[in-house]
């Protein structure tokens, strides 16, 4: 189990406040923006391990933060998983069309989260025990 620098992207700031304290509880460095252009100016600066990115930041198109992100050099290999609040399969395949390693739904499942967050992290460098 890896201790990683996690940058959550949501816009609910008291769930991106309470994701961020359940993550620091159990050793990892998190960082929170509430808006997409906030994310892409952290994630250059903060080199996260993983973001965790809401799909539907106000003001913003579904995923074109996710989109903007892999599309940056800087911040092409961060593994994203995406929150969303109807995690179907049809949002699942558009969230992996638009970048994401996966997709978790809301309200969050935090014990499922964290196994999502390992899996990912353990498949973005390869098969570490």
């Amino acid at each position: 189990r890896g201790l990683m620098k996690i940058l959550i992207v949501e816009d609910n700031e008291p769930l991106g406040a309470l994701l961020a304290r359940r993550l620091e509880k159990r050793g990892h460095q998190v960082i929170v923006s509430a808006e997409a252009g906030e994310a892409q100016t952290n994630a250059k600066t903060f080199q996260p391990g993983l973001i965790l990115l809401e799909a539907q930041l106000r003001g913003g198109e579904d995923w074109a933060a996710a989109r903007r992100l892999k599309f940056d050099e800087q911040t092409q290999d961060i593994p994203i998983l995406g929150l969303i609040a109807n995690a179907s399969d049809a949002a699942r395949a558009l969230a992996v069309q638009n970048g994401c390693a996966d997709l978790h739904g809301k309200p969050v499942d935090f014990p499922k989260l964290l196994r999502l967050i390992e899996a990912t992290a353990l498949s973005a460098v390869g098969s570490e025990p």
